[in-house]
């Protein structure tokens, strides 16, 4: 397996070129940042994810995590892989000093996590829940709840959990039986199963602290009636020290398609009646708390999907340029004529540049994102950070939802590439499709984040956080119009602004007339449509860059107005073919991609209710 995972020049490129992020340096939360800061973390990174995470990729699929005598038993290469992961001071990277943490800008954070995502998302997936779960307890704990939880959870010596899914409340997480009755001491009695919880259980932490939604017995139905508690697997002694069990069961480990290595335990809170649990925040609170949480993990699951489609990519690419297969189609008819590389063939180029022009524009979707997040941090102006934060909030469910499915399509994809190869285990590409498929699935199916989308974030702030992002689009179409190499590229864009505009006023037109169900109805594509647009602007975007950088190179190599010029300066200056390449995506994505926007559009217009119309029996006979 190759250790060729993240385009890391590409990283750059929009961290530094696309984003500017040394404006956030200036003063403030970063000021101890700099560039030079930014470049030796990520290069430590790449090493952290190539020479010790990546290694563990295939072992701990086969290794797998499995119950055994009651206790989770993972693959034995992470718990050098994690010790030498929080030695490096990976577990708290983003994490305020005053905790052990970098203050590493979320941007910053983003593109590590795409590296070390990209190398084995099953064990990043340990530390990633703790570092999560550990946040929840810096934001709304007490003192004597930071004293004993989130310190040790941050130095990675704890593990932590997000515990929300139960077998009878999934999605509704309203539904949730599990209980929380109080004691005389202020602490509640827990008792409740959870399933699906990613990390449950392990043998990777000395305790796992988990954050449990409930309902206080007495409190009101539905979400507005849950609180949120910290459950620790042991107890606590005073002297802060693991006790004896806190009556949290592991009732089994699910077997999966995919990520094998991390454990989706079902927990059992409270079968003896012996499982004290420790109210975070106030009561009722449990889901405003819990959703910081999971906005940041939908962020972070579009990053697992931009990790996998990335390495699949990657490896494509370098596969289709060392596998010979057929003869050139130009020389077809030429018996003695050679075979060549694959990456020479038509299709296997159209593919990759499919996959290309997608993980680039996934990937400064993604930083931007978490750019917005630390804009809104350096900011004093409550105005200002309001319209940061609203592009947050726009942002995350297409983040999430449209990075996860399409990275599904890009690791189908590079199999296609490698052929039978792909889909056997000797090459990594079949893990990758398996692997990235629960990104759909999780923190909210897609269809749940596209529900989100139209019927919550599209209306906030009257809309206004929607017009404002839809400003910044207008802008950059206008800018890119005025460069003669850009124009077509930016009019394919404006076409399909202008259609996605228009079904954004579709949808509230239906809504003002009690039509809800068409919205409804049309969400998801709604969403992909979204998510298509902002990568097709961000590779736009990208573009302006490329080309104003393309044309001080040819100025000064004297190849201004010469094709043939420029791809001679390209083969030996890797920046020139870099920004080709730039070019290249923005040119597909808006010739192959964006036009099927209006397309998609009129067909929402259209307004077919089949699907709800028909009988269900219908479906099938």
């Amino acid at each position: 397996m190759g250790n060729t995972l993240v385009n890391t020049r590409d990283q750059r490129f929009v961290l530094f070129e696309q984003l500017g992020v040394e404006s956030l340096f200036t003063s403030g939360k970063y000021e101890d940042y700099s560039r030079e800061v930014v470049e030796m973390v990520l290069t430590e990174a790449e090493k952290m994810a190539v020479d010790v995470v990546l290694p563990t990729y295939d072992i701990g699929d086969k290794e797998g995590a499995h119950l055994k005598d009651g206790k989770v038993v993972v693959p034995s290469c992470f718990h050098e892989a994690l010790k030498k992961f929080n030695e490096g001071g990976w577990s708290c990277a983003p994490a305020d000093p005053e905790v052990g943490g970098q203050n590493a800008p979320l941007c910053l954070w983003s593109a590590c996590t795409e590296l070390l995502d990209s190398a084995n998302f099953a064990f990043m997936m340990y530390p990633g829940l703790t570092m999560g779960a550990a946040a929840l307890v810096a934001k709304y704990g007490t003192e004597d709840q930071k004293n004993t939880y989130m310190y040790k959870m941050f130095s990675g010596e704890w593990g932590g959990t997000m515990c929300l899914t139960e077998p009878g409340a999934g999605s509704d997480v309203g539904a949730t039986r599990t209980t929380a009755k109080r004691l005389p001491d202020g602490s509640f009695s827990i008792e409740g199963t959870k399933s699906f919880i990613s990390s449950g259980d392990n043998d990777l932490y000395s305790n796992i602290i988990h954050m449990v939604l409930a309902r206080i017995e007495g409190d009101p139905p539905g979400t507005g009636g849950i609180s949120i508690f910290i459950v620790p697997k042991f107890n606590v002694n005073k002297d802060g020290n693991v006790g004896e069990s806190n009556d949290v069961v592991t009732g089994g480990v699910e077997h999966k398609m995919g990520i094998k290595a991390s454990a989706t335990a079902t927990l059992n809170f409270g079968e003896n009646g012996k499982c004290t649990g420790y109210l975070l925040g106030m009561e009722r609170s449990g889901m405003k708390i819990m959703f910081d949480m999971m906005n940041e993990a939908r962020l972070e699951v579009g990053m697992q999907g931009l990790g996998h489609a990335s390495a699949s990519l990657e490896h494509a690419v370098q596969y289709a340029k060392e596998r010979i297969q057929s003869r050139h189609i130009m020389e077809m008819t030429i018996p003695d004529a050679k075979a060549v590389p694959i990456i020479q063939h038509p299709d296997i180029r159209r593919s990759l540049l499919w996959m290309k022009s997608h993980v680039e524009g996934m990937r400064a979707l993604n930083y931007f994102v978490a750019y917005c997040i630390d804009r809104a941090e350096v900011l004093t102006d409550e105005a200002k950070r309001e319209k940061w934060h609203g592009f947050v909030e726009l942002l995350t469910p297409i983040a999430k939802a449209y990075c996860s499915d399409k990275a599904c399509e890009i690791c189908s994809l590079g199999i296609d590439v490698y052929g039978g190869y792909g889909y056997i285990q000797e090459y990594p590409m079949e893990q990758y499709l398996r692997d990235c498929k629960i990104a759909t699935l999780y923190e909210g199916t897609n269809y749940i984040q596209a529900l989100d989308f139209v019927g919550r974030k599209m209306g906030h702030n009257k809309g206004m956080n929607l017009m404002n992002l839809f400003s910044f689009v207008d802008a950059d179409i206008k800018k890119a119009k005025e460069r003669d190499d850009l124009k077509e590229y930016a009019m394919q864009l404006e076409e399909a602004y202008n259609a996605a505009v228009g079904i954004a006023m579709q949808f509230a037109e239906w809504g003002a007339n009690s039509n809800v169900l068409l919205p409804v109805l049309n969400a998801r594509p709604y969403l992909m449509i979204m998510g298509d647009l902002f990568v097709g602007w961000a590779l736009i975007n990208g573009a302006v860059i490329a080309s104003e950088k393309l044309d001080a190179m040819y100025e000064e190599a004297g190849a201004e107005g010469s094709p043939a010029k420029q791809r001679a300066l390209a083969r030996k200056n890797a920046d020139v073919a870099f920004y080709q390449g730039k070019l290249a995506s923005a040119k597909y994505f808006a010739f192959n991609v964006l036009p099927t926007i209006a397309g998609r559009c009129k067909c929402i217009t259209l307004a077919d209710k089949t699907p709800i119309e028909m009988l269900e029996d219908s479906f099938a006979v």
